[in-house]
């Protein structure tokens, strides 16, 4: 219903007037909804220990997924190397693209959030050994975990490098899902896990990098969530 507004004329009487009514909305100043440091900080090591849990749970599965912590999971079974040392190796060559498309503040908080999950990794590996685990669980358990981690740190303008970055630059492009980008170099990646990984663990991984794809594409929309 259109609003009243109540004027006083020149020569005393009283006049009301209508005006459309906008009901409800949803505005907010972006000073309101800015993260500030301290919680930007707080999320990227959320982010970051929820994501490194998910990746010590594939590794102690046997398992692999996509991105970069699934190629640098997937060189590992190969070559026997430490997987904190080659998610950071594996890493580097996108400093580029990220100082390119995002900006410096995105960079420097994606290779700090690269070398936390590197160190949390390594914390886990130390800390959290599993006498047995089973495959489904550890697979699916801990791509939904490192799913979830990758949805924080996106919110607090930050990510886990290499895909993530492409995935990201374009869905701000042209609109298309970071998830469903990150799904398309997921497959490739554990396609390739054939050469390495038993088919059965193959498919499972498989099934897992679904896990963590519909976890971005279900989530991580523009226009979904305020703060930023």
């Amino acid at each position: 219903m259109p609003a009243a507004r109540v004027g006083v004329c020149e020569d005393g009487r009283v006049e009301a007037s209508r005006t459309p009514s906008t009901g409800p909305s949803l505005v907010f100043e972006a000073a309101l909804t800015r993260h500030t440091r301290l919680e930007d900080a707080v999320g990227i090591l959320t982010g970051t220990f929820v994501a490194s849990l998910g990746l010590h749970l594939l590794q102690s599965s046997g398992s692999v997924t996509g991105g970069t912590a699934g190629l640098a999971l997937l060189l590992g079974y190969a070559t026997g190397w430490s997987f904190p040392l080659l998610f950071a190796v594996v890493n580097a060559p996108f400093a580029a693209l990220a100082l390119w498309k995002k900006g410096l503040s995105f960079t420097l908080r994606t290779f700090a959030s690269i070398a936390l999950v590197s160190g949390f990794t390594w914390v886990h590996q130390h800390l959290l050994v599993f006498e047995r685990i089973e495959p489904v669980y550890g697979t699916l358990g801990g791509n939904l975990l490192a799913g979830v981690g990758l949805l924080i740190l996106f919110r607090h303008r930050s990510s886990l490098g290499g895909v993530n970055i492409i995935a990201l630059v374009l869905q701000e492009r042209t609109g298309f899902s970071a998830g469903w980008t990150q799904m398309i170099f997921d497959i490739i990646i554990i396609v390739a896990a054939l050469l390495v990984l038993p088919w059965p663990a193959v498919l499972l991984s498989a099934a897992g990098a679904v896990v963590l794809s519909v976890v971005l594409i279900l989530n991580h929309r523009p226009g979904r969530y305020i703060g930023r």
